[in-house]
C-alpha cells in the first residue's frame, strides 16, 4: 500500500502540473499587446500652418536597441504634422523617455500605470508550501518531492511570460498668454544634510504630462516576438496625443 501511495501522489501531482502548463499553452497561445495610457491628454486644435512638432524621445533602460522615434516621426507626419528641429520654432514639443524595458508580470504593469508619469510602480511575490498529512511520513514526502521535480521541468517548459515597456511622457503647446511655473528641488549632501533650491519663470507653453505601459503577453515569449509589436504599441500611443 506504502508504494501504491506513493505512486498515486505522484500521478497527481503530475497530473495537476500537467493540467496547469496546458491550460498555460492553450490560453496563452496568442500574442497579446496591449498600450495603455495613466491619463488623457486633450491639446487644442491649431490651423495647419502651426501643426510643427519638436521630438524628443530618450531610452534610459538596459535596452538601448528599443528605439520608436523614427516609427513616431512616420506617424505624426502621416498625421499632417512637420516635425522640426528648433524647439523655439515648434508649436508643440513632444518629449518622452523609455524608462524601462523588459521582463514583468501583470501585476507590475498595473502598478507602473497607476503610478503615473515620474514614478516606478512594483509588486511583491510569494510562494506558497502544501503540507500534506496522514500515512507514511517519508513516502509522501519522497511522492512530493518527486512530483515537485518533475512539476518543475514540466513548468519550465510552458511559462506564462510578459514584457512591458514603460514609457513617461511630456507634452508642451504654445498659446496666447502666459503661465507662471515654480519649482522646488531638494538636493542631498551625502549623510549629512541637503540643499533646497527654488526658481520660478513666465513662459508661454503649457505642460502635461503622462505614461504609456505597453505590454505583450504569450506562453513561452520571446523578446524577438514581442519588439516590434511593443515598438509599434508605443509609437501609435506617442503618435496619437496630437
Amino acid at each position: 500500500m506504502n508504494l501504491l501511495t506513493r505512486l498515486l501522489a505522484v500521478a497527481a501531482l503530475l497530473s495537476l502540473t500537467a493540467c496547469g502548463a496546458l491550460h498555460t499553452s492553450v490560453a496563452k497561445r496568442q500574442l497579446d499587446v496591449q498600450t495603455k495610457m495613466s491619463s488623457s491628454i486633450f491639446l487644442e486644435p491649431v490651423d495647419p500652418e502651426l501643426r510643427t512638432v519638436y521630438v524628443d524621445i530618450r531610452n534610459t533602460s538596459d535596452k538601448p536597441e528599443f528605439n520608436v522615434r523614427e516609427e513616431v516621426i512616420l506617424t505624426l507626419r502621416s498625421r499632417g504634422y512637420q516635425v522640426i528641429d528648433s524647439p523655439s520654432k515648434a508649436h508643440y514639443w513632444l518629449q518622452a523617455n523609455v524608462l524601462q524595458v523588459g521582463r514583468s508580470n501583470a501585476r507590475d504593469s498595473q502598478g507602473a500605470l497607476a503610478a503615473g508619469p515620474g514614478a516606478v510602480g512594483g509588486a511583491v511575490t510569494g510562494a506558497v508550501i502544501h503540507r500534506s498529512t496522514g500515512g507514511s511520513v517519508g513516502g509522501t514526502a519522497g511522492a512530493a518531492v518527486a512530483g515537485a521535480v518533475v512539476g518543475t521541468v514540466v513548468d519550465a517548459m510552458v511559462q506564462d511570460v510578459y514584457y512591458s515597456v514603460i514609457t513617461d511622457i511630456q507634452i508642451m503647446e504654445r498659446f496666447a498668454g502666459q503661465v507662471q511655473e515654480r519649482s522646488e528641488h531638494t538636493l542631498l549632501q551625502g549623510d549629512s544634510g541637503s540643499t533646497r533650491s527654488s526658481y520660478s519663470q513666465q513662459t508661454n507653453m503649457r505642460k502635461y504630462q503622462t505614461r504609456i505601459v505597453s505590454s505583450a503577453n504569450q506562453a513561452n515569449l520571446k523578446w524577438e516576438t514581442a519588439a516590434q509589436p511593443l515598438t509599434d504599441g508605443v509609437a501609435r500611443a506617442l503618435a496619437g496625443l496630437f
